[in-house]
């Protein structure tokens, strides 16, 4: 499954008159939050394939209008073509404006998740907005990664993470780098492509309260 994974920059090639043949052959769009609503809806129009997103730090407009034609996977486990996806969006809270949390907010947060994916047979990438703390992220407030996020891939051991929030422009950053706990963590920013297989073993399918929604 061919993926393409967005966050934070909206792409020309994404944007031009050549955008629908640009997008064909891919399976799936991920969105790593900070991206217009109306960009998401122009690429999955596009593209006519699912996407799903996280909420990035800026993206406090989705209460108003969130992306027609998107899924959000905000909080949520969801599955296509038997990969699972967790998201966890949002930033560190460095003010009232944004869409953040404190460590220990995002701690409990993804611990219940965390839980949930566990007991259903774990999950192949987890979607967040921002790093884990220490892997690719900043020293400065608004920029730091949450180490609940260390926590959970200690957990749940997924293929990939996938993040945005850390733009090379900040300075010399890594687009990529291994966990210890063998997750592959990949700065989407702009855009990346990734390939996915579903797992051999089959895994539970339970759907209701933090279930997993079947796309």
């Amino acid at each position: 499954m061919r993926v393409l994974a967005i966050a934070d920059v909206e792409e020309r090639w994404l944007t031009a008159a050549s955008a629908r043949e640009c997008l064909q052959g891919y399976d799936l769009i991920v969105s790593c939050g900070d991206l217009d609503a109306r960009y998401l809806e122009h690429i999955v129009t596009m593209a006519n394939v699912p996407l799903l997103y996280v909420w990035g730090n800026h993206d406090t407009a989705y209460r108003l209008h969130t992306p027609e034609g998107c899924r959000s996977i905000e909080g949520r486990i969801a599955e296509y073509r038997g990969v699972r996806f967790m998201g966890l969006g949002g930033s560190v809270r460095y003010n009232d404006r944004v869409f953040g949390f404190t460590e220990r907010d995002m701690y409990w947060r993804m611990l219940r998740l965390s839980l949930a994916a566990k007991a259903q047979g774990g999950v192949d990438v987890l979607v967040t907005h921002t790093p884990p703390r220490g892997y690719g992220d900043l020293d400065d407030l608004p920029h730091q990664g949450f180490d609940a996020f260390n926590t959970c891939l200690e957990m749940l051991s997924p293929r990939y993470l996938l993040h945005g929030h850390i733009h090379p422009e900040y300075g010399r950053i890594a687009r990529g780098c291994v966990h210890p706990a063998d997750t592959e963590i990949l700065n989407c920013c702009g855009y990346r492509e990734l390939e996915l297989s579903a797992p051999a073993a089959p895994r539970s399918t339970r759907r209701g309260y933090l279930g997993v929604d079947r796309i």
